[in-house]
């Protein structure tokens, strides 16, 4: 099993940016592939981006194509979330996710660990 903890989410005003951090302990991250969900209130958990095992392939909803870039640093065994141009609808909790493979998924059933979120707010 591999333990995640996120942090670096906020307040911030609609325009602004954040990035998250995704830090993993407890097995090699390397063996893992990594994901971005977040759900707002009264809504589903919703896939955001994921990163393959290696870095080299990169996923986004379409919601967040362009303005948000996820990249991973195996070597601090972190995956981050750059947040740019965000809006009031990014507001939610948003959660890491990992699966024990080389290959990143879009769908939150098919990610095995998950760390226990942090908020992001979008005021405008």
């Amino acid at each position: 099993q591999v333990q995640l903890v996120e942090s670096g989410g906020g307040l911030v005003q609609a325009g602004g940016s954040l990035r998250l951090s995704c830090a993993a302990s407890g097995r090699t991250f390397n063996d893992y592939a990594m994901g971005w969900f977040r759900q707002a209130p009264g809504k589903e958990r919703e896939f955001v981006a994921a990163i393959s095992r290696s870095g080299g392939s990169t996923y986004y909803a379409d919601s967040v194509k362009g303005r948000f870039t996820i990249s991973r640093d195996n070597a601090k065994n972190t995956v981050y979330l750059q947040m740019n141009s965000l809006k009031p609808e990014d507001t939610a909790v948003y959660y890491c996710a990992a699966r024990p493979s080389i290959v990143a998924k879009t769908t939150a059933s098919q990610y095995q660990n998950w760390g226990q979120g942090t908020q992001v707010t979008v005021s405008s």
